[in-house]
C-alpha cells in the first residue's frame, strides 16, 4: 500500500470518529419541541397538594383492656342459728327487703316457757336479796350470807338473757337492704344451722373485680378510674372507682386482683356477669397527638413534617403512648404545628407544598 491510500484511509476514520462524536449532540427536534425541557423543569417545581392536621393539646388517657365480673356489693346465704321448726315465712321471692326486717320465724315456745318460770324465779330471789340486804345493814347477818342471796339473783338475771337471746334467734332477720332470692324451705320444715333458706343479695352499687398483669402494679391503685361494657360490641358504658387492690401478686397468673365499685340505679348488672373493661393508668391534660400515617420511621426514632411559610420543613419527634390511629408526641412539636397527613412521600425537607384541607382535633 503506498503513501497516498494510507492517507486516504487514516483521513476517513479520523473523519469517521469526528462524525461519531459530534451526531449525539445535534439538536433535531426543531424549536417547538426545544421548549419540552423548560415545561418538565416547572413542572417538577409545582408545589405538593397535602393535607394537615393542626397539633393541639388535648386530653390523653393511658388506658389498658381487659375482663372482668360482676360481684354483688354484699351476698350472704340466709340460715338459722337455731335448730328448729319453721311457722311462718314472711318474704317473697324476689322481693326488696330492708336491713332488720323478720324473714322467718321459727318455733320458739319451749324458749319462752323457760323465759316465764325465770321470771318467776326473779321475782323470789329480788324478795330474798332485798331482805338480806336490810339485815346485813343492821349486822344481823354476814356478808357472806348476803352474798350468796345476791348472787342467786345475778345468776337468774343471767339465764333470762341467754333465753331471750335464743328467742331473739328464732327470728331471721334481713342483715342489710338488698334483694332475696329464692328460698329453699317451707312453712313447717325442721331446719338446722347446715340449711340454706335463701339468699340475699345488696347489687347497688356493685363490685368489679379484675386482674391486671403484674408489669403494672405500680401504675395502679386505689381511686383509679375504669370504664366497662357488657359485652365488646355494647355502645352503654358505665364507670366506676377502684377501691381496694389486693396486696400480693397470684403466684400462678402473676396478676394483681382488685375492685371497684359502680353505681347500679336499674339494677341490670347482676352478680357473675362478665364485663370488658379500661382500666386508666395515667391521665396527661396537655398531650399533643397526631395521626399514625404521619410519622415517618428512620433508624433512631421518627420524623413528621410540618407546612411553614408553604415549604415541607422537616422535624425530628419522640413518640410517646399509642391510641388505635393516633400517636403522641412526646418532643419535636408546638401546640399550633401543622402536621402533614398526605403527600409525606411526595414532599421533600424545604420543598414546596399547596394545602389543601386543614383538620382540627375535636
Amino acid at each position: 500500500m503506498n503513501k497516498t491510500t494510507k492517507r486516504i484511509l487514516t483521513g476517513l476514520i479520523v473523519l469517521i470518529v469526528a462524525f461519531l462524536i459530534i451526531y449525539p449532540k445535534l439538536d433535531f427536534s426543531g424549536d417547538s419541541e426545544g421548549e419540552q425541557p423548560t415545561a418538565r423543569g416547572s413542572a417538577a417545581m409545582a408545589p405538593v397538594p397535602v393535607v394537615v392536621m393542626v397539633a393541639d393539646q388535648q386530653r390523653l388517657e393511658n388506658t389498658i383492656s381487659i375482663t372482668g365480673s360482676i360481684l354483688a356489693n354484699e351476698s350472704v346465704n340466709l340460715s338459722p342459728e337455731l335448730a328448729g321448726k319453721i311457722t311462718r315465712i314472711t318474704f317473697e321471692e324476689g322481693q326488696y327487703v330492708k336491713k332488720g326486717q323478720p324473714l322467718v320465724y321459727l318455733n320458739d315456745d319451749e324458749a319462752r316457757a323457760r323465759l316465764e318460770r325465770l321470771n318467776y324465779s326473779r321475782k323470789l330471789y329480788e324478795q330474798s336479796e332485798n331482805r338480806q340486804r336490810q339485815l346485813l345493814e343492821r349486822e344481823a347477818i354476814s356478808r357472806e350470807e348476803y352474798d350468796i342471796a345476791q348472787n342467786e339473783l345475778n345468776t337468774n338475771l343471767s339465764d333470762i338473757k341467754v333465753v331471750e337471746a335464743q328467742i331473739a334467734k328464732s327470728v331471721i332477720r334481713a342483715p342489710f337492704s338488698g334483694i332475696i332470692g329464692l328460698r329453699q324451705v317451707s312453712e313447717g320444715s325442721y331446719v338446722s344451722p347446715a340449711d340454706h333458706i335463701a339468699t340475699l343479695v345488696n347489687i347497688d352499687p356493685v363490685k368489679i373485680e379484675f386482674s391486671v398483669p403484674e408489669r403494672y402494679s405500680n401504675e395502679v391503685g386505689v381511686g383509679g378510674n375504669i370504664t366497662f361494657s357488657r359485652s365488646e360490641n355494647s355502645n352503654i358504658m358505665r364507670t366506676g372507682k377502684v377501691y381496694a387492690v389486693e396486696p400480693r401478686i397470684n403466684l400462678e397468673t402473676r396478676t394483681l386482683t382488685m375492685r371497684a365499685l359502680s353505681e347500679n340505679d336499674d339494677r341490670t348488672l347482676l352478680p357473675g356477669m362478665f364485663v370488658r373493661i379500661k382500666l386508666v393508668l395515667d391521665v396527661n391534660e396537655n398531650s399533643i397527638m397526631v395521626p399514625s400515617q404521619s410519622l415517618i420511621p428512620e433508624m433512631d426514632g421518627y420524623k413528621v413534617f410540618v407546612v411553614k411559610d408553604g415549604k415541607a420543613v422537616e422535624k425530628r419527634i419522640k413518640a410517646g403512648m399509642r391510641t388505635e390511629n393516633r400517636v403522641e408526641v412526646t418532643d419535636g412539636l408546638a401546640p399550633g404545628d401543622s402536621v402533614l397527613t398526605t403527600g409525606i412521600l411526595q414532599v421533600k425537607n424545604g420543598g414546596a407544598v399547596r394545602v389543601t384541607e386543614v383538620i382540627r382535633n375535636n
